[in-house]
């Protein structure tokens, strides 16, 4: 079912209007709505990155941690498999408030369990592991299921950039707290802070969305959303994808994204511990510095791309997509990346490699992701709740399994250098490009106003 969004009022901006509208075309009426929801995402996002150092922290405090950490990356695939159909049998069986209340308190309820659990001494390093990463997927793409059943397609594009920079600026804020406080309470008591957190996230959902049947009242039978009370319904959430060319493009272009982002990581490791190893037979640093070295390149690194990842959402991401279209915005990552890594190719050295891959992630971070959560804009409810969590869930982690299979045979089986990595994600980018091309003239098909109510 196909939700639509109030017919923006006529008449003078308001004063909030026209604040926001230095970043996004906003229209009379629509702040309110669009700063709770922005706060709602900037909430669950900052307790994703409270969370992160615990999961560093427990899984490769471990004996053979790093090589559980990539296990356990292809067995949260595995679970999916199963938890992904899970959820689309609740969805089919409560309507939308009751699914987010419970799927989200669910989440949260298990947080002061783990720190139980933690502070008692068990080995909940690969519990935690396969836990946060199925929380980051599915209950940023449940949230971004309710904004897409909130706004219709004209409104998503003009509007979801503001929205997905409280996702930004809830990473480098949840960041900014864990650094601050682990030194303070510790590692397991994080997992208490980002429950409380998260509890206002849920706190905020309900306000939005009471916020949201109000108004919906106060205009009657002829404003009100069919459907809003009603089980979102609806067949099997992978049966869902398989039906529709439009969602297996989009899985597909989610996939390729995936596959090369995570293989992109590999190249940069790879040549981030060669300088270290370079620099320590070179004498001018000592072994036991050779981790302080690694650690301090990655925490400037990360700092780099969210910062300007948070800066490009601000201020480029709606601009562009105004400027281009959706159908246009969805092929200008894998162009980038097509570029990054012919560079990184030809060029395999560490400022180089860097770099590159700090474009490519604020890119990923910012434009890539609002325009990834606008395509499910043109999509039927049960699509928006139960296919979403498929690519956005599942499809994620199998493209990182296809990664780890690639760096596996790369290295143990054909012995390749990170050249041939960067060459290989060239390839894959060719492929991911087409792609998206195919998802972006069908998104362009299907939001034209002709094209309303088709699935």
């Amino acid at each position: 079912m196909r939700s639509t969004a109030a017919l923006p009022i006529a008449g003078t901006k308001l004063p909030l209007d026209r604040v926001l509208s230095l970043f996004a075309d906003v229209h009379r009426g629509e702040s309110a709505r669009l700063l709770l929801l922005a706060f709602n995402v900037f909430l669950i996002l900052t307790a994703y990155y409270v969370m992160k150092p615990v999961r560093e922290a427990l899984i490769l405090a471990q004996p053979d941690g790093a090589q559980i950490k990539s296990y356990s990356m292809a067995l949260q695939a595995v679970l999916l498999v199963a938890i992904v159909p899970a959820y689309g049998a609740l969805a089919a069986r409560l309507p939308r408030r009751r699914l987010i209340n419970t799927v989200t308190a669910f989440f949260t309820a298990c947080l002061p369990l783990l720190y139980l659990a933690a502070e008692a001494g068990w080995h909940v390093g690969v519990v935690f592991f396969l836990w946060i990463g199925i929380f980051s997927l599915m209950v940023i793409a449940q949230f971004w299921a309710y904004a897409n059943d909130l706004y219709a397609p004209e409104a998503g594009k003009r509007l979801f950039a503001v929205i997905a920079f409280g996702a930004s600026l809830g990473a480098v804020c949840g960041a900014f707290i864990a650094g601050r406080l682990i030194g303070l309470l510790g590692v397991h008591a994080l997992l208490l802070v980002a429950a409380m957190i998260l509890g206002l996230s849920l706190a905020a959902f309900n306000w939005i969305d009471a916020r949201e049947r109000a108004l919906k009242a106060t205009t009657g039978p002829a404003g009100r959303q069919r459907g809003d009370d009603a089980p979102i319904g609806g067949a099997n959430a992978f049966a869902l994808v398989l039906r529709s060319r439009y969602l297996l493009l989009i899985g597909a272009m989610v996939l390729l994204l995936n596959w090369v982002n995570a293989t992109g990581e590999f190249i940069l490791s790879s040549i981030v511990q060669r300088a270290a190893e370079e620099r320590v037979a070179a004498g001018s640093l000592a072994p036991e510095r050779a981790g302080a070295f690694i650690g301090a390149f990655y925490a400037e690194y990360f700092q780099v791309v969210n910062i300007v990842g948070m800066l490009v959402q601000l201020f480029v991401v709606s601009r562009i997509i105004k400027l281009v279209g959706v159908h246009v915005a969805v092929c200008v990552l894998p162009v980038v990346a097509l570029g990054s890594y012919a560079v990184a190719a030809l060029l395999p050295s560490l400022a180089v490699v860097r770099w590159i891959k700090t474009a490519e992630n604020s890119v990923d971070y910012s434009l890539q992701n609002t325009v990834r959560q606008m395509l499910f804009l043109p999509t039927t409810r049960e699509e928006k709740y139960k296919a979403k969590q498929v690519t956005d869930s599942f499809i994620v982690r199998a493209g990182d399994v296809l990664s780890s299979a690639t760096v596996f045979l790369g290295t143990a089986v054909l012995a390749l250098g990170t050249t041939q990595f960067a060459w290989i994600n060239v390839a894959l980018v060719i492929v991911w490009l087409v792609v998206a091309f195919l998802v972006g003239r069908e998104f362009r098909r299907r939001a034209t106003p002709s094209a309303e109510g088709r699935t």
